[in-house]
């Protein structure tokens, strides 16, 4: 369960999309609402947002007791005045009450906080000093001159984070996604339809599981989380001499990337579009069957996209890339095949040196939590 308490910030009003994401990713989301809170948000619609009575004060049933002990206290939006009473351990109502019972028990307590910058900067030695005793803080976007409140998405991915085990913790993973470009002259390029979508899982998998994540990112049609750092590259060439510069650091790399097979001869100037052309392709550089004379002790994943081949013959084309990249795990995916259901669905099949694993149509998501499974149990 996730304590969701609300305080008297115009932020207040991003709270009901939050609440309703946190409840989409399974959580039950119990409210607290401040007094001030009230005068931005009524009770009501946080309670349809959160499916569970808001709590704006304490009673006889001593709900800062009752709800201290859960997966994670959030405060979100998170004032100067709560945070400020919180860093002095006063209890004048539920919500700061809740916050040092809360703390006693070593329950995770994250603030979003959200307010003029100004007041930000103010109170940034309170922040300095919970921070120190091991409260977490989620930072605002700065512009305009006021503390923003951040994405949700972001903020949801954050506390999955701090809910879960992080059976990766310290761990370094080197992670490729996106699609390479290839140019044939100034303008034109060749390309591939990725659009990093399941790279976008697999680095959410991996910080959620407390991963320290290197990203080095073709182009994508996503928006990566604000705390995720990415090395943007373009071609094949620039994607396979920053794979050779990080990959001695890590202790797993997952190539999700949909590196360029092929690289044409490129013309200086612009081809002209009145006469008809013959582009000469040349092969381009397989870094994955690089990485294990860089460094042997990688743990290797490598990902083949096949299109409408049997399952006998997906495997085969699995164990063919154990043999030439000496991956320790493939996923073969048939880009020919479509779920029924409608939805973004993949038809994988996992492969090893020893067996393999026929998953079936699964989200990018469930995908990405199988691959960590795998590797949580080798590094």
């Amino acid at each position: 369960m996730i304590v969701l308490c609300v305080t008297g910030s115009v932020a207040a009003v991003e709270t009901i999309k939050l609440a309703r994401e946190f409840r989409r990713q399974g959580f039950e989301v119990q409210p607290f609402l401040s007094e001030n809170g009230k005068n931005i948000i009524h009770p009501n619609a946080l309670e349809f947002a959160c499916g569970k009575g808001v709590i704006t004060h304490i009673t006889g049933m001593i709900e800062h007791i009752k709800y201290a002990d859960v997966d994670l206290i959030l405060v979100a939006p998170a004032t100067a005045n709560i945070i400020s009473k919180f860093r002095y351990k006063i209890a004048d109502d539920h919500i700061s009450s809740l916050l040092i019972v809360a703390q006693g028990h070593d329950t995770p307590i994250l603030f979003v906080p959200s307010m003029h910058e100004t007041m930000y900067k103010t109170i940034s030695e309170n922040i300095k000093e919970l921070k120190s005793e091991g409260i977490h803080f989620f930072e605002p976007k700065l512009n305009e001159g006021h503390a923003k409140f951040p994405n949700k998405h972001d903020i949801v991915l954050e506390s999955l984070k701090l809910t879960s085990n992080r059976e990766l913790n310290g761990k370094n993973i080197l992670i490729s996604i996106g699609r390479t470009i290839e140019h044939i002259d100034p303008i034109r390029v060749i390309s591939n339809e990725s659009t990093g979508k399941m790279g976008l899982e697999i680095i959410k998998e991996g910080y959620k599981q407390g991963a320290n994540l290197t990203v080095i990112s073709g182009k994508v049609d996503i928006e990566f989380p604000k705390m995720i750092d990415v090395i943007k590259v373009d071609n094949s060439e620039q994607m396979s001499e920053e794979i050779k510069k990080q990959l001695k650091t890590n202790d797993a790399f997952i190539s999700v990337a949909a590196v360029s097979d092929f690289i044409p001869k490129s013309y200086d100037k612009k081809i002209s579009s009145k006469n008809s052309i013959s582009v000469e392709f040349m092969p381009a550089e397989k870094i994955i069957e690089k990485v294990k004379d860089i460094s042997p002790t990688v743990f290797l994943v490598g990902f083949k996209a096949e299109h409408n081949l049997s399952d006998e013959e997906l495997i085969n084309k699995g164990r063919k890339q154990i043999n030439k990249s000496k991956s320790d795990l493939v996923v073969v995916n048939d880009t020919g095949r479509v779920s029924n259901s409608g939805l973004d669905r993949s038809y994988a099949i996992l492969v090893n040196e020893n067996s393999h694993e026929n998953i079936g149509f699964i989200s990018k998501k469930d995908l990405a939590h199988k691959i960590f499974n795998e590797l949580s149990k080798k590094i």
